[in-house]
């Protein structure tokens, strides 16, 4: 069993910043995709961002330049570091993670329970 627990949401002013983190814990070998999507109301869930193993990284368009993800191997952890935030940026962000479990090497995905993200004045 593989759990993700997400931190990092609030509220914040248009042009402000916040740092979502997501740590991975229980019955892993290792990670191979880590990521961040998002959803807002009335829409359907979006990718924002991912890294995989090798910390290669993914970006949407929407979020180029003014979001940067990293991953911390050691810690299991996911970051999602979010400057220059706009209102349409507002939604709960949830952390995906790709997980090779122990014993049986099976290649899972695994979701977070997602954290809320208002950027409003």
């Amino acid at each position: 069993q593989v759990q993700l627990v997400e931190s990092g949401g609030g509220l914040v002013q248009p042009g402000g910043s916040l740092t979502l983190s997501c740590t991975a814990s229980g019955s892993i070998l290792s990670i191979n995709l880590m990521g961040w999507y998002r959803q807002a109301p009335g829409l359907p869930r979006e990718p924002v961002a991912s890294i995989n193993s090798g910390g290669r990284t993914y970006y949407v368009d929407a979020v180029k330049g003014r979001f940067t993800i990293s991953r911390d191997n050691a810690k299991n952890t996911v970051y999602l570091q979010m400057n220059s935030l706009k209102p349409e940026d507002t939604a709960v962000y949830y952390c995906y993670a790709e997980v090779v479990e122990i014993p049986s090497a099976t290649v899972s995905g695994v979701w977070g329970q997602g954290t809320q993200v208002t950027v409003s004045a």
